[in-house]
């Protein structure tokens, strides 16, 4: 029997992760980190980690005999996630906070909670899967079997001593097993809805989110064309992802994409979908993971959450700094985003990216 303390959302899967747990009879605590204070999002009832969540997680510890405590990680979380998120729109990229909260917050913060707890393990709702590599001398962190659900690209910091003293109960199971468990076990939550990837903007309107964050206004400016003749009028870069192609209210004739985006001359670069893609690209403070630094390696690279996986060469200039170069030009590639590679199911390592060529 194990220690272990549970990090619970409020939802359905760190719930079912807990009920397993507990099930087989490990000795379980669980955990809420409250992140932000309630006023900071607009609320649509698709966000985590808010009051009624709390409640939630408290009644299915309360349901399976768990001790419970909520940690106020709000000032960490508003410097380490919401501070560069903000920073990242800001100068033209697309972060994910998802990333950081997990690298920062869940397996940093709140691991260090659990070791100060005398736990020997902290577990997630997560659906992605570790296994220890016997020849490797490592452990491996590996896709979950749900490809709808697989999380595996928002976990890629993990360090080895991190994925040592970590469980993923739900590794093995697809979504629909875990409702249906959860219905049976009789939780609360059995059939509330998922949040979304970003807690703290629940509606999606990142422009919206940052203009009350910053309490100003984001000036409009010139869509353009690679050219750069003017197609029309932008309502604030910031609020515009690389390979947008609806709202962006342009009359070319034909369907565009937005390329790049310029802030310093507050401009929307748009074009061909052909355009959008690229060769290569290269990628900061990359994070090995189931496999030691090695100088090349054929991977498969997600250049975004659930995107699709693409075969390339992955070469390490070291000191973190890495050039990925695809088989076949790869499109959307937005700076400030993950890439993360892969090898088969398990995942090799990634970073953020920083430029990206044709």
């Amino acid at each position: 029997m194990s220690r272990i303390l549970v990090a619970m959302s409020g939802g359905v899967d760190s719930s079912v992760a807990a009920y397993l747990l507990k099930k087989a009879g490990h000795e379980c605590i669980g955990v809420t980190m409250k992140l932000y204070e309630n006023d900071t999002v607009a609320h649509t009832g698709h966000t985590c980690c808010s009051l009624d969540d709390i409640d939630d997680a408290r009644m299915v510890s309360a349901k399976l005999g768990m001790d419970y405590f909520v940690y106020d990680f709000s000032e960490r979380f508003e410097e380490e996630v919401i501070d560069k998120f903000v920073a990242y729109y800001e100068k033209g990229w697309t972060p994910n906070p998802c990333i950081d909260c997990n690298r920062y917050l869940k397996f940093e913060d709140l691991y260090t909670r659990a070791r100060e707890l005398d736990c020997d393990y902290i577990a997630t709702g997560h659906y992605a899967r570790i296994q220890y590599d016997e020849k490797l001398k490592r452990y491996a962190l590996l896709k979950g079997p749900d490809e709808k659900k697989d999380q595996s690209y928002v976990l890629y910091s993990l360090s080895q001593e991190q994925l040592a003293h970590t469980l993923f109960p739900l590794g093995d199971l697809e979504k629909s097993e875990v409702r249906k468990i959860a219905e049976e076990a009789g939780l609360v939550n059995a059939k509330k809805h998922d949040s979304q990837d970003i807690c703290f903007v629940p509606d999606g309107d990142y422009k919206g989110f940052l203009e009350r964050r910053e309490n100003k206004t984001y000036a409009e400016g010139n869509i353009v064309d690679e050219e750069g003749r003017i197609l029309g009028r932008h309502k604030g870069a910031v609020g515009y992802t690389i390979g947008q192609r609806k709202g962006l209210g342009v009359a070319a004739g034909h369907p565009v994409y937005v390329l790049d985006k310029d802030m310093e001359k507050n401009q929307v670069v748009v074009g061909n979908k052909g355009s959008l893609k690229k060769k290569e690209l290269d990628a900061v403070d990359f994070q090995w993971l189931s496999y030691p630094e090695t100088d090349e390696m054929k991977v498969t690279a997600r250049t975004r959450y659930h995107g699709a996986e693409t075969p390339a060469t992955l070469i390490d200039k070291k000191d973190g700094n890495i050039t990925l170069i695809f088989d076949e030009p790869h499109g959307a590639i937005a700076k400030g985003q993950a890439v993360v590679c892969y090898d088969g199911d398990k995942v090799v390592g990634g970073g953020t990216i920083v430029a990206s060529r044709g």
